[in-house]
């Protein structure tokens, strides 16, 4: 079942409590996206790990 709402509705729980670094949203994919589109997943992980080692200076 396609869930409608995405993950706008989890977003300001997972704000309140932490400080979400990177928040990215794809048009395919899902629940398990190292198995439904491991290219965009491993794309936003190279995208992660480039913006935390530019903010640490490495």
């Amino acid at each position: 079942m396609l869930n409608l709402l995405g993950d706008h509705a989890v977003r300001p729980f997972a704000e309140r409590s932490h400080r979400v670094v990177r928040w990215t949203e794809h048009d395919r994919g899902g629940h398990f996206a190292a198995l439904q589109a491991p290219d965009l997943l491993l794309d936003d992980v190279r995208a992660l790990a480039a913006t935390l080692s530019g903010a640490i200076g490495t």
